[in-house]
């Protein structure tokens, strides 16, 4: 058993915060770790001293102790400094002897160093340190990842820790530290379903998962994190397919418990204040007619403020669309859209400027959002413009000028259109991003879609690097390194081989959940029956609808067996990580390949259903039952594959069907059925 670590006058808070104990790699006694802190050391440093003393302990067979005071140190052992020089008076006092380089402005906000230096003893000691708290965040975990080897995504990957010695920790050049380009990086917690669902209560995170996920991106060095799904979106408790699946109620204590853990991590809460939340819903009917409703809105803004957990937010969204439904605005009272939008801008930031003065206020441009900006909507000049993309990674529309606002971008690293399976696309997040930073100084914010967080890590950490340094962010070179930190080099070769084509097959605007909805425009047509919309009422079957899909599924098809292909001959020659290789880059290429061998099948029995029609060829029909038994084989492996998963037992049931997002539906064995009983229907000639 290993010795527990000893804490020497460290803060109450600290103390409170965690008990950790060394995984030490020996029984025997070995020497000590001294983290050496500032007695000012607020309750974010410590957070992060925490988790280095944790890092330490999971790599390093020593004693990992925590003090105040340089006199604390006792016998041997390695020495790191950490802190800021409002925290911590030994670094003031190496700067100050020109030991280190280090104050408020240099190298500034969210910057730091690593240096080794001479001690009075002759001692080589460590110092981690940042310009301000966050730059000693981005500091320590930098070193965790570069000198300790911990993955910052470590809960979500699975990747194991390699023991280090006590010299390995001096294994660094002395670095600056800059600042991030951009100075707020937000995730945004949105279309959640399968990360709230895969264990515990339905629609909710468990606790586990929601922290090892505002972990991760800490470490990812996002600082901030818009809440939505967790506010009670209106879907959960309206749409009739959540219904089905729960008796959905938010649970306001839980919320405000998981804003205070991001806060203590040092992330700024970001809240979108529209108004169909069930933490306090406003009725749809007064979301299309401002100059009626104005003070309804306003009350219920202040209903947020004064009542509710939101009272804690520090960076405030708002969207220029209707106010219950993320759909556009369309007035029912002969308002201007812009018009309206100008004022509202105006009455919200003043009553941000009331309960939050200097709180932090932007405007994301989703959707007709640009459009509004770009025919002469302005919101009051306080307010930071954030332009979003199509949800893809590319953009529609580009601003016709900035206006002399602070611009910044809103950004998806999954969408609502491919959710289960991701589009890597590490090429494009360099191409528009830096693009964007050039044309547009859009540099000053950047919310980052993450969806249900699990599939899309490739993205979000490319997102992470180049609004951090974007002068040093290479697609090409980003994606060899994150699959080199799991595998091999020949099967990390297969698994950006195999990345890069599941791109391919998701050109245009399609994801995975776009082909659902294909696939249900097949069905339709198949058995005759109308096309259900979720939240929306059925529109009628039209085979064009159909044939507008066909080619473009003949090459997704193409594509999407080369990944698979990649993938197995990756999966091959796999050393190490083979549970990640599978779980990452496999498993989603071919439940991708699943449902576009689905979605082939139907398209070819759809001809044959048109040509039937147009000609009365009875022949047609029966090739249609003869395709039939093929196709419910196909559907049985697209329910193998996804009951089935991960190869990770922590991930179990996550692409259980019965759990997944409903949007666009999930095809069914009834489906088919319906198509084979629509066939019997034919007028057939003997």
């Amino acid at each position: 058993m290993a010795k527990p670590f000893r804490i020497h006058k460290i803060l109450l808070p600290f103390i409170m915060m965690a008990t950790v104990s060394v995984h030490s790699f020996s029984t025997e006694l070995v020497p000590s770790c001294f983290l050496v802190i500032g007695k000012k050391a607020d309750a974010v440093e410590l957070d992060a001293v925490r988790d280095l003393q944790a890092d330490l302990g999971k790599t390093l067979s020593v004693n990992v102790e925590v003090v105040t005071d340089m006199n604390d140190v006792t016998g041997q052992g390695t020495i790191i400094i950490l802190g800021t020089p409002r925290s911590n008076p030994v670094i003031a006092s190496l700067h100050k002897s020109n030991k280190i380089r280090l104050t408020d402005a240099d190298p500034g906000p969210r910057g730091g160093i690593w240096a080794k230096i001479d001690w009075a003893d002759k001692r080589d000691v460590i110092v981690i340190a940042g310009s301000d708290v966050q730059g000693l965040q981005y500091a320590i975990y930098d070193y965790s990842k570069e000198v300790l080897g911990v993955d910052p995504l470590e809960y979500w990957t699975g990747k194991e820790i390699v023991g280090k010695k006590p010299e390995d920790l001096f294994a660094f050049e002395n670095r600056r530290i800059a600042p991030p380009k951009v100075p707020i990086l937000c995730y945004f917690e949105n279309d959640v379903d399968e990360l709230a669902n895969y264990r515990g209560k339905l629609l909710q995170y468990d606790w586990e998962s929601y922290t090892e996920m505002i972990n991760a991106l800490v470490r990812l060095r996002y600082n901030a994190i818009q809440f939505f799904d967790m506010l009670g979106r209106p879907e959960f408790f309206i749409r009739p397919e959540y219904k089905k699946m729960t008796d959905y109620q938010v649970d306001v204590a839980y919320l405000e418990k998981m804003i205070d853990y991001a806060q203590k991590k040092g992330m700024k809460v970001a809240i979108d204040f529209a108004l169909g939340y069930q933490i306090h819903p406003m009725s749809a009917d007064k979301a299309t007619c401002w100059k009626d409703y104005k003070q309804d809105w306003l009350t219920a803004w202040r209903f947020y403020l004064e009542k509710t957990p939101l009272h804690k937010t520090d960076i405030f969204i708002l969207r220029p669309r209707h106010q219950v439904w993320d759909w556009e605005y369309e007035s029912s009272c002969g308002e201007n859209k812009i018009a309206v939008f100008n004022e509202v801008y105006k009455a919200f930031g003043d009553l941000v400027d009331e309960y939050r003065p200097g709180a932090d206020k932007v405007l994301v441009c989703y959707s007709d959002g640009m459009e509004m900006w770009n025919n002469g909507f302005r919101p009051p000049n306080d307010w930071t413009v954030a332009w979003s993309d199509h949800g893809f990674g590319d953009f529609e529309h580009l601003p016709n000028t900035t206006d002399n606002y602070s611009f910044g971008t809103y950004m998806h690293a999954g969408f609502w259109l491919n959710h289960t399976v991701h589009n890597p696309y590490p090429g494009k997040v360099e191409s528009v991003m830096k693009n964007m930073f050039a044309t547009y100084d859009a540099d000053k914010f950047c919310l980052v879609n993450g969806q249900n967080f699990r599939p899309f890590l490739l993205n979000l950490e490319a997102y992470s690097q180049v609004c951090a340094d974007p002068e040093s962010f290479d697609a090409d070179g980003f994606y060899k390194a994150w699959t080199e930190r799991y595998f091999n080099v020949e099967s990390a070769r297969h698994a950006v081989a195999s990345m890069k084509y599941l791109h391919k097959a998701q050109a245009g605007r399609i994801g995975y959940v776009q082909h659902l909805w294909e696939i249900g425009e097949a069905i339709s047509y198949l058995s005759d029956s109308p096309i259900e919309r979720p939240g929306k009422s059925p529109v009628p079957h039209d085979y064009k609808r159909v044939e507008n899909d066909l080619e473009h599924v003949k090459e997704t098809e193409k594509f999407i067996d080369s990944a698979v292909r990649e993938a197995s001959m990756g999966m091959r020659k796999a050393t190490s990580g083979k549970v990640f290789y599978h779980d990452y880059v496999y498993l989603p290429a071919v439940l991708y390949q699943d449902l576009i061998r689905f979605e082939r099948t139907l398209h070819r029995m759809s001809i044959w259903k048109r040509q039937y029609e147009e000609t009365g060829d009875p022949e047609m029909v029966k090739a249609i039952e003869k395709m039939l038994p093929r196709a419910k084989k196909q559907l049985k492996e697209i329910y193998k594959h996804r009951k089935r998963g991960d190869k990770a037992k922590k991930w179990e049931h996550w692409y259980a069907p019965e759990i997944r997002r409903p949007n666009n539906g999930f095809p069914t064995f009834e489906m088919l059925e319906a198509i084979d009983q629509n066939l019997k229907t034919i007028n057939k000639p003997n």
